[in-house]
């Protein structure tokens, strides 16, 4: 009876490690998701915010040009 509970120790020690590691295992991916997020956010809103002045200004110069 000893011997088994003495199993079962070692067992729930050996699980308790495991689960650390995969919690921090866990942690790390939820790190790289947010920063793919953050990045991908950042690639294309940036470029949607200057879209509007890049399209005006070439506007601008076409007509420009055209007008002579």
């Amino acid at each position: 009876m000893e011997e088994k509970l003495s199993q079962i120790e070692k067992k729930l020690a050996e699980m308790e490690i495991k689960m650390d590691h995969v919690f921090a295992s866990s942690e790390k991916m939820r790190k790289y998701f947010l920063w793919a997020l953050i990045v991908t956010a950042v690639v294309i809103v940036v470029p949607l915010i200057f879209l509007p002045f890049a399209v005006s200004s070439l506007l601008q110069n076409l007509n420009t040009a055209l007008n002579f």
